[in-house]
């Protein structure tokens, strides 16, 4: 039976696409910075190199720093994410369902040997779903995952794994024991490694026209406090970087008095081989004409020019005028009481023609009404007179025919004569 599981474990991995590369290492390193600077002869250069990663505190936890845990995902009947177990190199694995106590484990020479997988003995129905395998190294800020499906049916025929494209898919028979792999055998999943004889910082110079391979080494630096400088630029105080390098993560590198021979490629490497971490950032320096020097002036001292015997000093005489208190109150008061007296004439006389205008008209309008009265008066005494004046007439007019043609003839006269009165 071990050696079964043995076997299995073993084809398990081979047949696994996703499984993490255990042995290739990048130490030549990932340029992740590019600038060009231009700066005057004679200034100050720095060129700036920062990396939080890189800032050393020795992994004294680090039981509590590497921790591996199994999840598991089921889409039926219901959505849910459940935790399996987990384990630190410092405490026991925990099981979180005690049904599975006993039935699924990770070995536990898992941090010694970087084989992190899941065993299952005796599979059951309630197994089935899609379990993530996680790996947390909380100093190196590293974080891996992957994912392997598993199915179960009770038909040995069925029995298969294959790679749908995304994920590893284990169909496994009902009753049977099976492995999810999880292997990865990086040095900082293992114990026995001292990370602090691994961080190395160190700046490359490469001149115009020389190949990258020939670059000049100019410092090196170790979290161990170990430094290695190179050539007279460091021992002339030239060149620096700060000696708290790893305990502020930042190894820029500074140039004093910069010269025409400083131009040039500058490189900044930083590996840190227990986390595997590998960068590069470049900077191209190009040195300008110096600045010219800027006007320096002396202050003006105003000096007394030497007197002569013939100059006589004569009397010094400084007029003030101080204003007569009670005049000078008087003559603003009667600046003050002119204006409003003027303002006051002015509201004045307006007010008045305001008044007379107003008054004009009203006189108008009585006149005007007044005369209509009269002439409306004028025109009932007028008809009364007529009316008088026809009926007077009406004996000598005796020769009409009849009364009805007398009567339209007399209105007909008297009609006439009162348009024409109107009308004067």
């Amino acid at each position: 039976m071990h050696l079964d599981m043995t076997l299995l474990q073993i084809f398990s991995v081979l047949l696994l696409p996703g499984a993490w590369g255990q042995f290739n290492t990048n130490t030549v390193g990932v340029v992740v910075e590019a600038k060009n600077i231009t700066l005057p002869e004679g200034s100050k250069a720095v060129l700036p190199c920062h990396s939080p990663r890189m800032v050393w505190t020795q992994d004294r936890l680090k039981d509590r720093q590497r921790v591996v845990h199994w999840d598991l995902v089921r889409s039926s009947p219901e959505y849910s994410v459940e935790r399996v177990l987990d384990m630190s190199p410092g405490a026991r694995q925990r099981v979180y369902n005690s049904v599975n106590k006993g039935r699924i484990f990770v070995p536990d020479t898992a941090f010694s040997d970087g084989n992190f997988s899941l065993i299952f003995e005796n599979v059951v129905a309630t197994d089935k779903g899609v379990y993530t395998c996680n790996l947390h190294h909380h100093y190196c800020q590293i974080h891996q995952s992957i994912q392997i499906q598993l199915n179960v049916t009770k038909l040995a025929r069925k029995e298969k794994r294959y790679w749908d494209g995304e994920k590893t898919v284990f169909v496994v028979m009902l009753g049977k024991s099976v492995v999810l792999p999880c292997v990865n055998r990086r040095s900082l999943w293992r114990e026995g490694l001292q990370e602090d004889q691994q961080q190395v910082a160190h700046w490359d110079f490469q001149p115009p026209g020389v190949r990258p391979d020939k670059a000049d080494r100019l410092v090196d630096l170790y979290a161990s406090g170990e430094r290695r400088d190179y050539g007279p630029r460091f021992g002339t105080s030239k060149m620096s970087v700060e000696e708290d390098a790893f305990t502020l993560g930042d190894f820029s590198l500074s140039i004093l008095d910069l010269k025409p021979v400083y131009k040039g490629l500058y490189s900044c490497h930083l590996h840190h081989h227990y986390c595997g971490l590998h960068e590069r950032r470049i900077f191209r320096l190009n040195v300008g004409p110096a600045l010219p020097p800027a006007p320096t002036t002396a202050p003006k001292v105003d000096v007394p020019e030497p007197r002569t015997e013939q100059e006589v000093e004569g009397p010094r005489v400084v007029n003030v005028i101080f204003p007569e208190q009670r005049g000078y109150f008087v003559q603003h008061l009667g600046y003050f009481l002119a204006t409003f007296l003027l303002l006051a004439f002015i509201v004045v006389a307006v007010i008045v023609m305001t008044r007379r205008r107003k008054k004009r008209g009203l006189e108008y309008d009585m006149r005007r009404y007044d005369r209509g009265t009269l002439t409306s008066g004028g025109e009932m005494s007028l008809e009364c007179t007529e009316l008088r004046t026809c009926n007077q007439e009406e004996p000598l007019n005796s020769d009409y025919k009849n009364n009805l043609l007398k009567e339209r003839d007399m209105s007909k006269d008297c009609n006439m004569d009162l348009d024409g009165k109107l009308w004067k």
